[in-house]
């Protein structure tokens, strides 16, 4: 594999996993509106586990009290 192929393979499993977190932010903020922060930032925990991605807890933190308090978040940069 040259190294051109290396960075598109590293680029394209990047954005993936970008796409896979905005995927994991959407169906929580659909589902967990209302719902107590605890109740929001385990289903986003749970979700990026799923999903492969890893989100520092401070992260989880500060997105579950925004879909909590505005009903939306904006999706963490993963890399």
């Amino acid at each position: 594999m040259t190294e051109q192929q290396s960075s598109n393979a590293g680029s394209e499993e990047s954005e993936a996993r970008q796409e896979a977190a905005e995927h994991v932010v959407e169906r929580v903020e659909s589902w967990d509106e209302g719902a107590q922060p605890e109740t929001i930032r385990e289903d986003l925990e749970e979700g990026m586990e799923q999903a492969q991605v890893e989100v520092d807890d401070g992260d989880l933190e500060q997105m579950a009290h925004e879909i909590h308090d505005e009903g939306s978040t904006g999706t963490p940069e993963v890399g």
